[in-house]
This record gives structure tokens, C-alpha cells and sequence, in this order.
């Protein structure tokens, strides 16, 4: 094998991820009583405008409820109005409350009415949704993730509803605002609480989620753990030459004096906040895709990215979800050699992952950072709030291979439900990516299998429809041009198909993106998406309301069609040159400030209908193995026969002539660089767990084998194929027939 890089990671136990500097604590709370009957309203027994409790509290969430309850029950009790009691009656007898028996039963009658309404009364409605504004007297706690808040209720546990005051780790303080009926819990004692909710129709996150009648509205914090150029432009405009985080990685570490790779901490330290999650909460939304890159775990010698020290962080951000009660699909968005080229995979360029010379040898890590984020979100610590696991960001199949990547899917779920067991509550679903064949190409995968969810990113902006329709024409319905009815043709006949033909299926993607506008957002070279003909869309200063009545529209009937869905992206960062968003189609936050963006989704129902768009709706039950039930984990073996083979009989990208059994592969002999639970403080009365769930998987980490030098891992498509195995002498490792281990005791529920 030819290679300029020598053995790159250590074949001793990794040193354990350490906490990033300045990050900040979590919080969570006790006990969940039973649900108030006001949450269970829908939005059709509730209208957009009016929703949660109208007997239980007012609009602005201030009622003193116990206090009138309480004057009530004493008008009641204490005062009553008796027929023919004038003084002058002649014939008037002792008023009966003047009696001591009288007293004795109303005393009892007032403890047991205090105890069984009020009492109730208070924890499930005024205690959680508190607009009390001063602060807890504990103070913020200094563990990763939390923050107090108003609604105190002693020294660690707090919780806050609309108007509430959340003190954040840093001191500042924000209100929170939340007309949803949603409430935020913390108590440092009990950091893995899962109480809270983020509005009245989306079940807190001790409760399942109920696939087919609980709908996903969600987005995604792109940029944050995965740098791109359109997302965070100040970053890139400041190293004009870089293309990915790569090449941004390497002008920045040879920039010391601004601080070297310190300045991408800084960048997962403000980028988002705990106001932004809360922020999320209160826009109606219910559920974050979170993506993260794989050296969050390790990085090897050759590879120039900031290693470890955005784990910190995710877990800040993971902790801040639980305590708003967003549900968080992880997503792993890059792999080593690149899953697809492109600049949010680590590094543009060619695809190297099963493709090509160092194919085997990239999955081979792939294979066991997906295992270790696995290990990890199973945990019941993280469960809850993590019941969601992308393992790999949009493969490029068309290079890559159906075959090649299908058996790449099965291995994966394996070794997953290998770990958790099979059935639901048993470890997170399994997301995975259409690939860009299109949901309707998956059809009948994997019959039979332990909660699989299809993932696909539509976008006009990328598929080559877009076009130059004006969006600004119209109102009401006829608002957007073509742009709405053309959302609902596209997609929604699809998603719903898609929903019986292979089970859950979710938008991961989508955006108000019609067109490719919008800075560095085709890559930071060239101008196509920020020259003249782009202007309009690269300033929404200039947007009148007629434009953002169409991107409304278009945005209401995208929903609609997308049915669960992440919009892409929650936020795009300022250029440094304008100060500005300059791609601001991909921004919930600016389109909600701005008014392009509902700020209740659920508006978005029954869009496509009235613009005529009438597709076979989905019945809204899925089969019982699609969801964890009676069957789940029991394949078809048809698709164990076809796809079982890993690693695949054959790798795309190699000459025709190539013998495969003589790829480069890597020995698993390393030990496993475990991820950590987070530190807090003060110490929590709970267990934290260490970061592994499944004690039985003892398996190593792949290194490469001491002595043998290897391709370039990610430009390896046009490296020579070897000639001989290394070591000589060895057993071939590399593609040669090998079934993956079925775990047969988990096949069935």
C-alpha cells in the first residue's frame, strides 16, 4: 500500500473527553402527575388563537388562582345567605352556623376540598406556569446545560411558564415566551427530569410519542457542530481561501494570534443559547435535529479538525432541550473520507466512504463511531430526550451504490439493535437517509425490522427546479405564485405514500429556499448565489409584505405536504461585511421575527386542500413492527438474503480489474474512546451513567495495523490499489464474503 501518512492513532486507551472551558450547567425536574385535562386539547377542539385552559387561567398566565380558589371556598363556607333570617323575624331560630357541629363539618369540607382540588390545582397549573418574576433563590446552578428561573419552589427545584424569567449560567436573564401553554422544569438534584413540555399538543418527554398522531415540527441548528459557509459567513469571510471546515481548520490553527482553533469553541459557545431553544419552544415547535461530527468522539492524526471539544457543548445543547421539553433527532453528519463530497461533510471533495481504495477502511470507523453515539443515547439518562439517531447525513448513493449502502444500513441497525434490544423504549429510532433516490425507491425496506424512520431533504433550491417564478404575486391563497400549489403537487402525494409503503416517514430538510440565492450557499467560491440577479433575495430588508405574504404561503403549503418535518436551518449568522443575514430563505428565527414564518405550525393544516392539492391522506396508524410493537425485529428474509453481506461483495470506485480482497482495512485492537456524561454541579442525587449502556459490547476500536502505510482517507478514488496484503502473510480482511451476526435472541420482540 502507498501512503504519505504514518499509523495515526495510538493503540492505547484514548484520554477521556475533557470539558470544554466556560460551558455551562442543566437542570430538570421530579414527578409527573397526571396530565391537566386542558393539555390534552388539540388544535381541532382548540382554535390557533386560542389555546390551553380557559377556565384555568387568563391570557397573560397571571391569574392568582389558589388566592381566588381560597376566597371562594371561604364565601362559600363562612357566609351564608339563609331565606327568613331577618332580625326582626319573631320566629327565627339559631342559625345553623352558629352551631358548633356546623364548624367541625365545614373545616373538614374546606381541608378535603383544599387537598383535592386545590393542591392539584397548584402543582399542574400555577406551579408550572408561573409568570412570577423573581428569580430563584438558588441562583444558576453551574453544571452543563441549566439555568433557574422564576417559579421557585425551593432551593433546587424550578419551573416557569409564559412571562417566567429564566436566569441562564452567566447571570443574564431572559423571559420566557410561551403562549402554547408550554413550561420549562430544572432541578440540579435531578438533572435527567423529563417533565416539561413545549406546548399543550406534544406530549412532555416522560410520555411516548405517538407515531401517526404526534406530528413532528422541528428544525435543525445547522452550522453550530458543523461549520458551514452560508450559515456562520463571518467565520469563512475572515479566511477567504477556506472552502470546509478542513481548510478552515488549518488557516485557523496557523492563526494563533487570533486565537487559533479557540475561535470555533467561541463559535459552539454563542452561536446558540438557551434562548434560542426557549425560543424554539415558544414558535410552537417540538422537536430539534441536532447534526454533530464524528470528531466529537476522536479525530486521527492526519485529520486537522477541533477534536472532543464540541461533546461539552452538544450535551449543554442536549440538556437545554430536556429542559424546555424538545425532543432531539442526533445526527451525524459527517464521515470519515466523506460521505458525499460535499462542503458539510468535513471536507469537499470526492466521496470516500465505500468508494474507492479506502472505502472499507472509512466504514470501518464509521461503523464504530455510529456504536459509540449509540452506547451513549441509549442510556435511560438520554433516552427520553434523544429518541431519534440520523446515523449518516445524506449518502451519496448515486456514487456510493444501493447495494453497497443498503447492506451498509443493515449492518448498522444490527449492531445498534444488538445494543439496545429490540421493541419499543429500547434505545432510540433508527434514521436513515433516502440517499437522493427519493422516498418512493424505499419501499418495503426491510420488512419487518425494529423502528427504521426514512429521512429525505427536498429542496427546489438543489433539484433542479428551480426557477425564476415570482413569489411576491398575490393574497391569501393566491398569495406565492406557483410556489405553494407546486410544494403541495411535489410532496405531499409522496409523504403520504411513503407512510404505508415503507413506515414513518420525515422531512429532515426543506427550506423557503426557490432558488440558489443566498451568500456562500453553493460554496464560497464563485458568485452565482450572490450576484446581481440575487439581490432581492439576499436582503430581507427589502421584502414588502406582498413577498412575505408568498413565502408565507409557500411556507404553510410546504409544511402541510412535509407533514413531520426540520426546517433548515433555525438560524444564519450575520456577514461581517453587511452585518446582515444574507441568505435569509434559510432562517426560521428571521422569518418568525419577520413575518414569513407562522408562528404557530400548526396553521399549516389543510393548506394543500384548499389550493385544491387533495392527496390519499395517511390512515395515521402504522403497523406494529414499524413502531417497536408485536413483530418488530423479525426481517424478512429476503432482505437478510440480499442485503446480509457485509462488508458488500463488491466497492464502487475501484478499477474494473482490482482484486477487493487486497483493499486496506484497519485492525480492531484500539481501546474505545468513550463519550462522558456531563459534570455538574452541585452533584446530583441521580445516577449520570458512564457513557456506555450495553456492558456486554466489549468489541475494540479499528487503528491501523503497525507497519503498513495507507492512501490518503479522504482522496483515495484515484489511489493504486495494493498489490499485496499487509503484514505479508496475513488472511485477507477485505471484501471478501462474510455474513453480518444476525442477533438472532433479538429478532423477536
Amino acid at each position: 500500500m502507498t501512503s504519505s501518512h504514518p499509523s495515526s492513532r495510538p493503540d492505547s486507551q484514548v484520554e477521556s473527553l475533557g470539558m470544554a472551558p466556560n460551558t455551562p450547567s442543566q437542570d430538570p425536574w421530579l414527578l409527573q402527575p397526571p396530565r391537566a385535562s386542558y393539555l390534552e386539547q388539540t388544535p381541532e377542539s382548540v382554535s390557533a388563537s386560542s389555546r390551553g385552559s380557559v377556565a384555568l387561567h387568563s391570557g397573560g398566565n397571571n391569574s392568582p388562582l389558589l388566592a381566588q380558589d381560597e376566597k371562594r371556598l371561604s364565601e362559600a363556607f363562612v357566609s351564608p345567605e339563609l331565606p327568613n333570617s331577618g332580625p326582626s323575624s319573631p320566629s327565627r331560630k339559631r342559625s345553623v352556623v352558629t352551631r358548633p357541629i356546623f364548624w367541625i363539618i365545614a373545616l373538614a369540607v374546606l381541608i378535603i376540598v383544599i387537598v383535592a382540588v386545590i393542591v392539584p390545582v397548584y402543582f399542574l397549573v400555577i406551579k408550572p406556569h408561573s409568570s412570577d418574576s423573581e428569580s430563584s433563590a438558588s441562583g444558576a446552578p453551574s453544571g452543563t446545560g441549566g439555568s433557574g428561573g422564576s417559579g421557585s419552589t425551593g432551593k433546587s427545584l424550578t419551573t416557569g411558564g409564559n412571562g417566567s424569567v429564566v436566569t441562564t449560567s452567566d447571570g443574564t436573564t431572559f423571559t420566557y415566551i410561551n403562549n402554547f401553554d408550554g413550561f420549562w422544569v430544572s432541578n440540579p438534584e435531578d438533572p435527567f427530569n423529563n417533565n416539561a413540555q413545549p406546548n399543550s399538543w406534544t406530549p412532555p418527554l416522560n410520555t411516548s410519542w405517538n407515531w401517526g398522531q404526534d406530528n413532528v415540527y422541528g428544525v435543525n441548528l445547522g452550522g453550530l457542530f458543523v461549520l458551514e459557509p452560508f450559515i456562520s459567513p463571518a467565520l469563512f469571510q475572515k479566511y477567504p481561501s477556506a472552502v470546509d471546515e478542513w481548510t478552515l481548520s488549518i488557516l485557523m490553527a496557523a492563526d494563533t494570534a487570533s486565537g487559533g482553533l479557540n475561535q470555533i469553541e467561541e463559535h459552539y459557545n454563542t452561536f446558540v443559547t438557551e434562548q434560542d431553544i426557549a425560543e424554539i419552544a415558544g414558535a410552537g415547535l417540538n422537536w430539534i435535529r441536532l447534526p454533530i461530527p464524528f470528531w466529537a468522539i476522536e479525530k486521527w492524526d492526519f485529520e486537522p479538525f477541533l477534536d472532543k471539544v464540541c461533546w461539552p457543548y452538544i450535551l449543554r445543547v442536549l440538556q437545554w432541550a430536556r429542559k424546555y421539553g424538545i425532543r432531539v433527532n442526533l445526527d451525524l453528519h459527517t464521515i470519515p473520507g466523506s460521505q458525499n463530497g460535499y462542503n458539510h461533510s468535513g471536507k469537499s471533495g470526492s466521496v470516500n466512504f465505500l468508494n474507492g481504495v479506502m472505502g472499507l477502511a472509512n466504514a470501518e470507523r464509521a461503523l464504530n463511531y455510529i456504536r459509540i453515539i449509540a452506547e451513549f443515547i441509549s442510556q435511560p439518562e438520554w433516552q427520553p430526550v434523544v429518541p431519534a439517531f440520523s446515523i449518516m447525513n445524506e449518502p451519496l448513493i448515486s456514487t456510493i451504490g444501493e447495494d453497497q449502502m443498503i447492506s451498509f444500513y443493515l449492518a448498522v441497525y444490527d449492531m445498534i439493535r444488538e445494543i439496545t434490544g429490540i421493541g419499543e423504549g429500547h434505545g432510540p429510532y433508527i434514521v436513515i437517509h433516502d440517499g437522493f433516490l427519493g422516498v418512493a425507491s424505499w419501499a418495503g425496506f426491510l420488512q419487518g425490522s425494529d423502528r427504521i424512520i426514512l429521512d429525505t431533504h427536498p429542496y427546489f433550491a438543489f433539484d433542479g427546479t428551480s426557477s425564476t417564478a415570482p413569489i411576491a404575486t398575490g393574497t391569501g391563497l393566491q398569495a406565492g405564485g406557483i410556489w405553494p400549489q407546486t410544494a403541495c403537487n411535489s410532496w405531499a402525494d409522496s409523504m403520504n405514500t411513503s407512510q404505508t409503503a415503507f413506515g414513518i416517514t420525515v422531512a429532515g430538510e426543506f427550506s423557503n429556499g426557490i432558488n440558489q440565492c443566498g451568500l456562500f450557499l453553493t460554496g464560497t467560491t464563485g458568485t452565482e448565489s450572490s450576484g446581481p440577479s440575487c439581490s432581492l433575495f439576499l436582503d430581507s430588508s427589502q421584502w414588502n409584505q406582498t413577498m412575505k405574504d408568498g413565502l408565507m404561503e409557500f411556507t404553510l403549503a410546504s409544511m402541510d405536504a412535509l407533514q413531520n418535518w426540520f426546517f433548515w436551518t433555525w438560524k444564519v449568522g450575520n456577514s461581517s461585511t453587511t452585518n446582515s443575514v444574507e441568505s435569509p430563505l434559510w432562517s426560521y428565527q428571521l422569518g418568525l421575527q419577520n413575518g414569513w414564518i407562522p408562528t404557530d405550525p400548526r396553521m399549516a393544516i389543510g393548506t394543500c386542500v384548499a389550493l385544491g392539492v387533495s392527496p390519499q391522506p395517511f390512515r395515521g396508524q402504522y403497523l406494529s413492527w414499524q413502531t417497536g410493537g408485536a413483530g418488530a425485529g423479525t426481517i424478512a428474509a429476503t432482505s437478510i438474503a440480499t442485503y446480509g453481506q457485509y462488508p458488500p461483495a463488491t466497492i464502487s470506485g475501484l478499477i474494473p480489474i482490482a482484486n477487493e480482497a487486497l483493499l486496506p482495512t484497519y485492525t480492531s485492537t484500539s481501546a474505545i474512546p468513550t463519550l462522558p456524561p456531563p459534570t455538574f454541579s452541585p452533584t446530583p442525587t441521580v445516577s449520570i451513567g458512564n457513557g456506555w449502556y450495553d456492558s456486554a459490547d466489549t468489541g475494540l476500536a479499528p487503528t491501523q495495523v503497525q507497519g503498513c502505510s495507507y492512501p490518503n482517507a479522504w482522496d483515495a478514488v484515484s489511489s493504486a490499489m495494493p498489490t499485496a496484503l499487509c503484514p505479508p502473510g496475513t488472511v485477507a480482511a477485505g471484501v471478501s464474503p462474510t455474513s453480518v451476526p444476525v442477533p438472532t435472541a433479538r429478532r423477536a420482540r
